[in-house]
């Protein structure tokens, strides 16, 4: 499990500029060239991408404009009368992003300055929002060609602030870059990233976490157990580490210590979707069917989109013999999914169980084996409804005009 790294509210981009680092991107590919061979003035520089807000409407003339004024701005700032462009470099990645490197400045507070003058003027002369991450060299062991995707990573960061941010590269942009390439299962790559990332900050708990989980993803649980006991140390509290922790266990099928950690995790927030879930799962396992109860409505008032909790407690009321209270679930299961096979089949159970609706039941039982055709249970439950409805019409057709 990850949580946000902020604080506050924060929204992932629709598209990553990141994306772009792992295709054939000719832009990309151009300007790094053109990076790697720079005499680069005093061996430092900064770089940054800038684009007009995604969240921003662009209309053709409005991305016609952008160009205009990017070139405008950029030019008036690269511009030297002695050494014409040998200020920096820029180069347009689309219609509305750009990527520029400049090297003519002081020190790196005047280097700021001007990246927040020129952020301020694109903005106010084409009435728009500007992102923009900015990465500096040297920075760590970085290469030139890396601080240029060190800047893309921190655009990407920019945007899960929204419309009108300027982020700086840093630890966390190294852990969004991770978590994007774990989303693309691109393991592997996605260790090395937050492993940069501790680099800047050993201490950070969401990379230390991230990478835990990349660990756990790829089978490697031992050290997964080793990152969640440093991050342990660091805050014996977060719920996320604690939550892992419980899950790994789970994985290795020590229900019990897991169930250990889940609650200790509950304790600490009540309100985390995937732990009352999981809780509940394990405590079901365990078939203590009672306790699980609250945590399964609780996972299900959280995250009401997710039939899982809502097929669980369905389960558990079939099991006690509740067909009514297990019905109810099943359908709000089906709502949310109706090719959940499982409760398909409970559905179908518990109208058959208050001798209801048998031909609607039959149907339900049905179209479970269509989903999961070698399922005996589903096979055994679809047969009884059929006998029924075969041995007793009575029932049936008193059902069809109750």
């Amino acid at each position: 499990m990850k949580t946000d790294s902020e604080d506050f509210k924060i929204n992932p981009p629709e598209t990553y500029f990141s994306d772009l680092l792992w295709g054939k991107s000719i832009q990309i590919k151009t300007f790094k060239n053109r990076l790697s061979k720079a005499k680069i003035k005093n061996k430092k520089f900064l770089c940054a991408v800038i684009q007009v807000s995604t969240r921003t409407k662009t209309s053709k003339s409005m991305q016609e404009r952008s160009k205009e004024v990017f070139e405008e701005t950029f030019n008036s700032i690269l511009e030297n009368k002695k050494n014409v462009n040998k200020r920096g470099i820029w180069e347009n990645l689309n219609n509305t992003s750009f990527v520029f490197s400049f090297w003519d400045y002081k020190n790196d507070k005047k280097a700021s300055q001007l990246i927040i003058s020129l952020k301020e003027k694109i903005s106010t002369t084409l009435k728009a929002d500007i992102l923009i991450g900015v990465a500096k060299f040297p920075y760590q062991n970085f290469s030139k060609e890396e601080t240029f995707d060190n800047a893309i990573k921190a655009i990407d960061h920019a945007a899960f602030f929204g419309p009108d941010t300027l982020i700086h590269f840093d630890a966390t942009s190294l852990n969004i870059s991770g978590d994007r390439l774990f989303q693309l299962n691109r393991y592997k790559m996605a260790l090395d990233e937050y492993q940069k990332g501790l680099e800047i900050e050993p201490d950070n708990i969401n990379l230390i976490n991230s990478l835990g989980v990349c660990f756990g993803v790829m089978g490697k649980l031992d050290k997964a157990k080793l990152e969640f006991d440093k991050a342990m140390k660091i805050n014996p509290n977060e719920v996320m580490v604690i939550y892992n922790i419980g899950l790994l266990y789970q994985i290795e099928e020590d229900i019990d210590k897991a169930v250990i950690y889940l609650r200790k995790a509950h304790g600490i927030d009540s309100a985390v979707f995937e732990v009352e879930l999981l809780l509940g799962s394990l405590l079901v396992k365990k078939n203590h069917t009672k306790q699980a109860l609250p945590h399964l409505e609780k996972a299900g008032e959280i995250n009401p989109e997710s039939g899982l909790s809502f097929r669980m407690k369905g389960e558990i009321h079939l099991e006690n013999k509740l067909p009514e209270k297990a019905g109810l679930e099943f359908n709000k299961a089906i709502k949310i999914n109706p090719r959940d096979a499982i409760s398909l089949s409970g559905y179908a159970r518990s109208l058959e169980l208050q001798d209801k609706n048998l031909n609607i039941a039959r149907s339900f039982a049905q179209n479970s084996i269509d989903i999961d055709t070698d399922n005996n249970l589903f096979k055994k439950r679809l047969k009884i409804i059929q006998k029924k409805i075969e041995t007793n019409p009575v029932v049936e057709e008193k059902t069809k005009t109750a």
